[in-house]
């Protein structure tokens, strides 16, 4: 028997056997072309692109019988790259100068944008690299006349294991047989995970060298809540396992009785959840797990789906969906938080160090046109419900009253054009790097509220890029820094009568949320399959309680003291919660 700890991206606990997938990597040689053979070799592209959007759709309509129908709109994100013009344009054109294969020139093209998306930021955009590269391999498969894999018949339920799941594969596989997967690469916001977690399939992700440990056949079991797998069990944890299942499953029934009780703690202290979004259609499953508005609405999505620049009218009617569908509860769209060398279709050069470089609030300040269309149509979305308006990466109080003088500009073109906002749209921040929290008094003289953003205040307050293997373990969300830097940020905010919440991951780790409250955070913004586990952990615990976790916390001298005690302690709150730590 041997245990595996990974990612776990999709809750659940399945046992089955394994299946493993192989997937064949396509990396074409440089091989020029005479001058010709350039048209043929741009037509060759062009009805590679036309044949593999439409294995796309038929891709997508074969999801929307399988899955919530509102997860088959991820795929739409590898069509869109195939019938974004700047594609066409650039592979076009490397054809044409270069006079290269259509292989060669699209792999090229493709690799520049993953490399792009890949140093985006948002983790959630970082994971779509790995979309990019299964559109070329599509591409390539088309050019080299591969036929589509036919996988062999599978006889029972397994679960699937492989390198990497893209979101075409996870959106095919059939339910009734496949149970779950496991994957040496992923992480917790890739599409895989997302489409997973739709589905209710359960999965680990992110274990380095699963596939070479495993054999088909072999038998599995997959703790996708903690992000275990155990490669074949012996009979004592079979029989332990089995128990734990029928036990989770039962558990999860009780927390859907939660989705109409209010978010307070035992002695009566209300907290406000917020449910974190990118796509339109999970507004949907927000709404259904009891979520009181919006606490991050990520925009980035429009830009990689649609080029550079989004028109206005675009982002106006996806602005004023979240508004219509929320009536008075809170929407807060934050502004690009993209980079210049972040874009897949900006043609910018790439920087040396991009998460100190030009990208969100700098990037944005640094395209006028970009940024005000962005703030206009927030602002036209703004009569039809509580929008507010929020501020990524703020380093300076200069860059917040550079950003309100593009609103006051986009407000004045508004007005030329009669149309109507709300001139009084609150506009806020997110505390998510150290100077930011320092200065968060300065800050607080203009901003109507703060959002914390743990996961990049912790990677620049350590100095560790979590994504990096080799230094990931130094990556410790209860480094006695972090925790302080937390106190520091919601001290502040009272002091300044300024709302703070937190929409980063700590924030959905049943962990914390005792510490947080303990802190006197009062908003929660997470992910919305997140939002009944965290409701029941506040349910469970006082405030009088918290606020003594909170100070023995902020006492401890390493990491892992605190991590212990924060653990122990929602452990004896809800059990159910924390079987496998």
């Amino acid at each position: 028997m041997e245990v595996r700890r990974g990612i776990g991206v999709s809750a659940g606990i399945v046992i089955a056997p394994a299946r493993l997938l192989e997937k064949s990597k396509m990396a074409p040689m440089k091989r020029l072309i005479e001058s010709g053979s350039v048209e043929g070799e741009i037509k060759r592209f062009r009805d590679a692109v036309t044949s593999a959007i439409s294995e796309l759709e038929a891709l997508r309509a074969q999801a929307s019988e399988t899955m919530k129908p509102e997860y088959a709109a991820i795929l739409d994100f590898h069509s869109a790259i195939l019938k974004d013009p700047s594609f066409d344009k650039e592979v076009g054109q490397k054809i044409r100068f270069n006079k290269v294969s259509a292989e060669y020139a699209v792999s090229r093209v493709l690799r520049r944008y993953a490399r792009s998306i890949s140093s985006a930021s948002d983790e959630l955009f970082r994971q779509r690299s790995s979309d990019i590269f299964e559109i070329e391999q599509r591409l390539l498969r088309i050019l080299s006349h591969e036929p589509l894999s036919e996988d062999e018949p599978i006889p029972d339920k397994v679960i699937f294991v492989g390198h990497d799941l893209a979101p075409a594969q996870v959106a095919s596989l059939d339910k009734s047989k496949v149970v779950g997967f496991v994957t040496d690469y992923g992480g917790k916001t890739s599409h895989a995970a997302i489409v997973a977690r739709a589905m209710g399939i359960p999965a680990v992700v992110g274990l380095g060298n699963i596939t070479q440990d495993v054999s088909n056949g072999d038998m599995l079991i997959i703790d996708g809540s903690k992000g275990l797998v155990i490669i074949d069990p012996d009979e004592r944890t079979l029989e332990r396992y089995k128990l734990l299942k029928q036990s989770y499953e039962q558990f999860e029934r009780q927390l859907l009785l939660l989705r109409n009780m209010p978010p307070e703690t035992l002695d009566g202290f209300r907290v406000q959840l917020l449910a974190n979004i990118e796509f339109q259609d999970e507004l949907s499953i927000a709404l259904k797990n009891g979520a009181e508005g919006i606490g991050l609405y990520r925009t980035e999505f429009l830009f990689l789906r649609e080029g550079l620049s989004p028109d206005e009218e675009e982002q106006y009617y996806a602005y004023r969906n979240a508004a219509v569908l929320m009536g008075d509860q809170p929407v807060v769209i934050r502004t690009l938080d993209l980079g210049a060398d972040k874009m897949p279709f900006d043609g910018s050069i790439g920087e040396d160090n991009p998460f100190l470089g030009c990208r969100s609030i700098r990037y944005t300040l640094s395209r006028p046109e970009l940024f005000k269309t962005q703030l206009r149509a927030i602002l036209r979305a703004s009569p039809y419900g509580n929008v507010k308006i929020m501020l990524p990466m703020v380093t300076t109080v200069e860059e917040v009253q550079r950003a309100k003088a593009f609103v006051e500009d986009a407000m004045e073109e508004l007005r030329e054009r009669s149309l109507p906002f709300n001139p009084e749209i609150e506009i806020g921040v997110m505390i998510e790097v150290p100077s930011a929290a320092l200065t968060a008094d300065i800050l607080a003289t203009e901003a109507k509220f703060f959002s914390i953003g743990t996961n990049d205040l912790i990677q620049y307050t350590l100095a560790v890029d979590r994504g990096n293997q080799a230094v990931a373990s130094l990556y410790q969300s209860a480094h006695p820094a972090v925790l302080r830097l937390l106190s520091h940020i919601l001290e502040v905010g009272r002091k300044h009568s300024i709302p703070v919440a937190m929409c980063g991951e700590m924030g959905a780790d049943v962990a914390y949320v005792p510490f947080l409250l303990g802190l006197g955070l009062e908003t929660l913004s997470i992910s919305p399959q997140h939002l009944l586990e965290i409701k029941k952990v506040i349910r469970s615990t006082t405030l009088r309680e918290a606020g003594e976790l909170a100070q023995r916390v902020l006492s401890c001298k390493e990491a892992s003291e605190a991590e212990n005690i924060l653990r122990e302690k929602v452990r004896s709150l809800v059990p159910q919660l924390v079987q496998s730590f």
